[in-house]
């Protein structure tokens, strides 16, 4: 491995820096609450239908309609960039990323020539060579440490988990080293790596390749992560995640790798720790990330249908959260729902649940309420797998009982 570090040249580091200085304070009176909602503005026009319990003398926001997807080819040429599938979108921002800084390199299982398990690292080995991107054995503890000790000499190593189930065998080198030497080296040492692979609830790939691992992740000090949902954020993100000098965990989801959209030709990077508004509203709002953005987005049509006017975020940064963005919308809905693929027991709804609990309490009208998964392994016959996860229809019920 010494010819390894030794073959690339060393430079400082970037340091992107995503901190917000404000958030809302948790204790006002319902009096002032009235006069501090931030208002969230659409072109859409307004539904007539409105959701009981909402004030009167409060302005609607005429944002009632569903945000339309263009459906047609000759509307989706006629949008500005370059279409791509989130792997290859992933890919595009790797290589920019190895272009642009020497030291970036890849390491893991397949990664080299065959290009990964989902050809995320497709052509890599051609263009940057064997040292760059580096084929390792089946040992995940092993070239996970290795990708940590990487990190510490200058480089900025990207790991991948062939399935993030397999990176259970690197949580020793992940909590103890990764997440705590910049800490107990007394911040003399950086950990400038990027941990990234696939999970989430496949089409019967069974227990074992159908975890959502990121709860057992963001109980790790020191670890930043992310979950990426569309070409678009998944290149922002992972770019914004090779230049920070935090190590970043890296989510994909493996259902989601053959989504295409059109994203921008210019570069571009992403706040590590922004959440997304995908849909404005004004009745309820719902915290998603990942797959299930697209079940709520689906469950949102109905609802639209049905007279409600859902807000949906994608809060993205699984840790830290983004309170500014979650916290202006339950100040307007006052009602909340989380929705997630992960397990109900101590899964990121939990925390958000927590944390939205601890900080905004005197703006909910209604508990909060959390879908999840079961708390069972994942089932191989596709019927029982369904139901371990969260369908649209349960949205949609969910919301109608909150917002009754």
């Amino acid at each position: 491995m010494a010819t390894l570090f030794q073959g690339l040249k060393a430079i400082t580091p970037f340091h992107v820096s995503n901190s917000k200085d404000t958030l809302f304070p948790c204790h006002r009176s319902i009096s002032e609450r009235k006069g501090s909602i931030f208002m969230v503005r659409s072109d859409a026009r307004l539904s007539q239908a409105l959701c009981t319990g909402v004030r009167k003398n409060e302005l609607l926001i005429t944002n009632a309609v569903a945000t339309k997807e263009n459906s047609t080819a000759s509307s989706t040429s006629s949008k500005p960039g370059h279409e791509l599938l989130l792997f290859e979108a992933l890919r595009e921002g790797l290589e920019e990323e190895m272009d642009r800084d020497p030291t970036v390199c890849v390491m893991g299982e397949d990664v080299g020539h065959y290009g990964g398990s989902y050809k995320v690292t497709k052509g890599l080995a051609t263009k940057f060579g064997d040292l760059r991107v580096l084929d390792t054995p089946i040992a995940e503890n092993s070239f996970t440490g290795m990708g940590i000790g990487a990190a510490t000499t200058g480089l900025r190593p990207i790991v991948e988990g062939m399935n993030m189930g397999f990176l259970l065998l690197a949580f020793n080198q992940i909590s103890n080293n990764c997440g705590m030497l910049h800490y107990t080296s007394g911040g003399q040492f950086k950990i400038p790596i990027v941990i990234r692979g696939p999970g989430g609830v496949g089409r019967q790939l069974g227990a074992e390749h159908s975890q959502r691992l990121e709860s057992y992740f963001q109980s790790i000090p020191g670890i930043q992560m992310v979950a990426c949902s569309t070409p678009y954020n998944a290149k922002g993100l992972m770019k914004a995640a090779i230049r920070s000098d935090n190590p970043v965990i890296l989510f994909e989801h493996v259902l989601l790798y053959n989504l295409k959209d059109r994203i921008p030709d210019e570069e571009y990077v992403l706040s590590l720790e922004e959440a997304e508004m995908v849909r404005p509203g004004e009745h309820v709002t719902i915290l998603t990330y990942s797959r299930m953005r697209y079940h709520v987005m689906q469950a949102a049509k109905t609802l639209v249908n049905k007279g409600y006017d859902p807000e949906v975020i994608d809060i993205r940064s699984l840790k830290p959260f983004d309170l500014y963005t979650i916290g202006n919308s339950v100040k307007k809905t006052h009602r909340v729902l989380i929705v997630e693929e992960c397990m109900r027991t101590g899964g990121i709804g939990a925390s958000l649940t927590a944390a939205i609990t601890e900080n905004f309490h005197d703006y909910l009208d209604a508990p909060i309420v959390c879908l999840s998964s079961q708390d069972v392994p994942t089932p191989y016959a596709g019927t029982l797998e369904e139901w371990t996860v969260v369908q649209p229809a349960q949205i949609v019920t969910a919301v109608e009982q909150l917002c009754q």
